[in-house]
């Protein structure tokens, strides 16, 4: 069998980024497609799963466990489960990244900012 599903119809809110939650396609991974200006990021968060990012245009200032990396594009950045984390997009231009979540649908516990 084979799902399909355009990331248009994926899109939060009034925003650009893309959700989608594996679970309800049969996929065993959910992902985010980020499409962020600078400044936007999410809040310190972590998941009991490992999250990948692979950055496909711009840059972003991504802090895991308390230290801050520089992910440009064409980096793949990789955060253990259960490691606090957060990003923002940072430059002039938008970022654009697939965060990965290895899990079928989304768990997350929020920690503010």
């Amino acid at each position: 069998m084979l799902n399909k599903v355009k990331a248009s119809e994926l899109v939060i809110g009034s925003g650009r980024t893309a959700k989608f939650e594996g679970q309800g396609y049969g996929s065993g991974v959910s992902f985010f497609l980020v499409d962020n200006d600078p400044g936007q990021g999410p809040d310190l968060h972590r998941h009991p799963y490992s999250e990948t990012w692979v950055v496909l245009e711009g840059t972003a200032v991504v802090t895991a466990d308390g230290t801050d990396t520089l992910a440009e594009e064409g980096d793949i950045l990789i955060v253990e489960g259960g490691t606090p984390h957060r990003f923002r997009a940072t430059g002039a231009g938008r970022l654009r990244m697939m965060c990965i979540h290895a899990s079928p649908v989304f768990l997350q516990e929020n920690l503010g900012s």
